[in-house]
């Protein structure tokens, strides 16, 4: 799946040691699709060549404002026509300033100033640099101005000093970058999304839980993120990276889950329950690793008793001032009859369901969404992408505030 297919992108890099960075990125635009045009500044040359900026685009590196290649002589009007997006990734201080100021001294600047697209800035600098209230203000002015500003990330920097300032990512720079461009059916939204399973011991080694990886949850947590939603994620075990810019509460049992929820679900305008909860919890949890030698001492556990655990969904959508809730559904037969009714049950407006034996553990998912109109059934589709229907159906039915 090339999430930037048909993408043409002007990668600006400005002077300072992040362009190392940009090469990993240039190669990640191209693996989803892009097609990348490099242009840098006299500074940058110092740091990374025009060659490996020109070997790992497959296309020309402009630096020169009077770049004989280009026929008219404009390459600050040409480079940027057609563009989907100028993106300056490293943004030096100084380059931000420039652009704050509308300044226009070189190829780089004269193009974002007669750019014709949107306009992204990726700053890289030092944390005092950062910090100091000249660039706070051009930051302030970018944004007034309609420039968005990806991070800065926080950590260890190249001077030996740690501290907000540093370029983010490459992967995190795509993220956003695949982010910006969806459209934003949730902004200002409050999301709060369960994924995963839940484990409940038996004993100190040993656990029940369901077959789940999570990714149709984290799909979605990170659909809900593009769609421009304030998004928080509960999460039972998985092996799955936490979505870029999504915070991750990590739990174990359905008990902490059900506790999880309760802590955060304030304020919340939308709830996606889309954990594999376990319905059942061990009582009698031994101490002891339960032995299948009849002489051990924990032997005698091995009787295992269960109790009910708590119906987080239905509890969610119980509460006085509720968030609009969604649920999921997976079965293995009668997946209308059976999803319907867990809807009714469960008193929501609408229901996520699939046959498990044909999607478990698989890229690809098949659903159907259920609501009070009936069933409605979603294209096979690789996880991602049906995260992203599911959200823009979520908008579609959500109800308006008046």
């Amino acid at each position: 799946m090339q999430e930037l297919h048909d993408k043409r992108i002007v990668l600006g890099l400005s002077g300072g040691i992040a362009c190392y960075k940009s090469a990993e990125l240039v190669r990640r635009l191209i693996e989803q699709g892009a097609t990348v045009d490099v242009v840098m500044t006299d500074a940058a040359t110092h740091f990374i060549t025009a060659v490996t900026m020109q070997a790992l685009s497959g296309r020309p590196v402009f630096n020169d404002a009077w770049d004989p290649r280009i026929p008219n002589n404009m390459a600050h009007i040409d480079l940027s026509r057609g563009a989907d997006v100028i993106l300056i990734a490293p943004a030096s201080a100084d380059f931000m300033a420039k652009l704050a100021q509308g300044r226009a001294d070189d190829l780089l600047s004269t193009l974002c100033l007669a750019r014709a697209c949107p306009l992204l800035v990726a700053p890289a600098m030092n944390r005092e640099m950062w910090s100091a209230a000249p660039t706070q203000r051009n930051v302030a002015q970018l944004k007034h101005d309609g420039v968005s500003v990806l991070g800065p990330g926080s950590g260890q920097q190249a001077c030996g000093e740690t501290g907000d300032g540093r370029m983010l990512e490459a992967l995190q720079i795509l993220a956003e970058l695949v982010a910006f461009f969806q459209p934003k059916l949730l902004q200002n939204k409050r999301v709060l999304i369960t994924a995963g399973p839940t484990v409940e011991p038996i004993d100190p080694v040993r656990v029940i839980t369901n077959r789940s990886s999570g990714k149709t949850g984290y799909a979605l947590a990170r659909a809900a993120f593009e769609a421009g939603a304030e998004v928080t994620l509960i999460s039972g075990p998985t092996a799955l990276p936490e979505p870029y810019g999504v915070p991750c509460i990590q739990v174990q049992t359905a008990q902490q889950m059900h506790e999880a929820v309760l802590s955060q679900i304030a304020g919340q305008d939308i709830f996606i329950s889309v954990a594999a909860v376990a319905d059942w919890r061990v009582t009698n949890v031994a101490s002891d690793k339960i032995k299948k030698d009849p002489l051990a001492a924990s032997s005698h556990t091995s009787n295992l008793e269960f109790s009910l655990n708590p119906d987080i969904l239905a509890t969610v959508a119980a509460l006085p001032n509720a968030p609009w809730c969604v649920g999921f559904a997976a079965e293995t037969e009668r997946l209308s009859e059976f999803a319907q009714a867990k809807r009714l049950r469960k008193g929501i407006p609408m229901l996520i369901g699939n046959l498990a034996q044909h999607v478990m553990d698989a890229e690809h998912t098949t659903v159907s969404i259920f609501d009070e109109q009936g069933e409605h059934p979603l294209p096979t589709s690789a996880k991602q992408d049906v995260a992203r229907m599911l959200i823009a159906a979520i908008a579609a039915r959500l109800p308006q505030k008046t």
